[in-house]
């Protein structure tokens, strides 16, 4: 009895689960193991263990840090010149077990920290695409925020147009070239500010190497106010243009984009006087 649980508390057992004997080794458990009862039981515990555990522990990594990792593993597992085999005689039934070398103890080191090594890099994988993940949630709700305070910034705008009785509104006429184009500006001469109205806005769809621009006549000579675009998902209601204190009236020409320094009298859409 005393020479079966020897035999047990070997280690051979253990390394033959994890495959890492040779064929006179391997051929020897499995004699002992069909002899004595108590050898068979300990192997199945060591294999439902080495199940269990390898359950617990499972984690897929990436397709190319998994095979780098296993390759790496097969090339420092391959090569088994460096340990030693035990020299074991089975006769009668009675084992006679060599004094266990500590180059077995060395096997389990190495094979644990293997798998200590795989375990913490598929882990600091997972909290690295889970990091990445979670920054670019950040930044998309970043721009959602901005998105959202910008447009809540415009609809205040818009609302202070026309709640403030110092604003003007003012349609500007289409000009022969364009005698359908129609245009409502709201100034405020206290405030020296300028809007359009792009929802009811009638001209005509701008390419994108043109854009309009906004032009106010003081003393019967042009001040910039800006350009605009007139496309078919214009979805602004109200846009603010520059700021003027004075004005005579008002007007749209077509431009290059960008708009220019003086108007392009023949390209006018729209006027209107106050």
């Amino acid at each position: 009895m005393e020479d079966i649980k020897a035999y047990i508390e070997s280690g051979i057992l253990e390394l033959y689960v994890m495959g890492d004997v040779t064929p006179d080794e391997k051929l020897q458990v499995e004699e002992m193991a069909a002899k004595h009862p108590a050898i068979k039981a300990e192997l199945d515990e060591i294999e439902r263990s080495m199940e269990l555990f390898a359950e617990d522990m499972a984690v897929e990594p990436a397709t190319h840090l998994r095979n780098k990792i296993l390759n790496s593993i097969l090339t420092n597992l391959g090569n088994d010149s460096s340990f030693a085999s035990k020299d074991e005689i089975v006769k009668d039934n009675v084992v006679a077990i060599a004094t266990p070398k500590t180059n077995i103890f060395y096997k389990y080191a190495f094979a644990a920290c293997l798998a200590l090594l795989l375990a913490s890099i598929v882990a600091l994988v997972s909290m690295y695409n889970k990091l990445q993940d979670t920054n670019t949630q950040l930044a998309a709700m970043q721009l959602d925020k901005q998105h959202f305070a910008n447009q809540v910034n415009l609809v205040n705008g818009e609302l202070q147009v026309f709640q403030d009785a110092s604003f003007k509104f003012l349609k500007l006429q289409g000009t022969p070239h364009s005698p359908s184009s129609q245009l409502t500006v709201a100034w405020s001469p206290a405030k020296k500010k300028v809007w359009i109205d792009m929802h009811s806005i009638k001209m005509a769809e701008n390419d994108h190497s043109h854009q309009y621009q906004l032009w106010a006549l003081v003393g019967g000579k042009p001040v910039d106010l800006g350009v605009f675009d007139k496309t078919a998902d214009t979805t602004a209601d109200m846009k603010e243009m520059k700021s003027i204190a004075s004005a005579d009236a008002f007007a749209v020409t077509l431009e290059p984009r960008g708009g220019s320094a003086s108007p392009t009298m023949d390209q006018m859409v729209v006027i209107g006087k106050f």
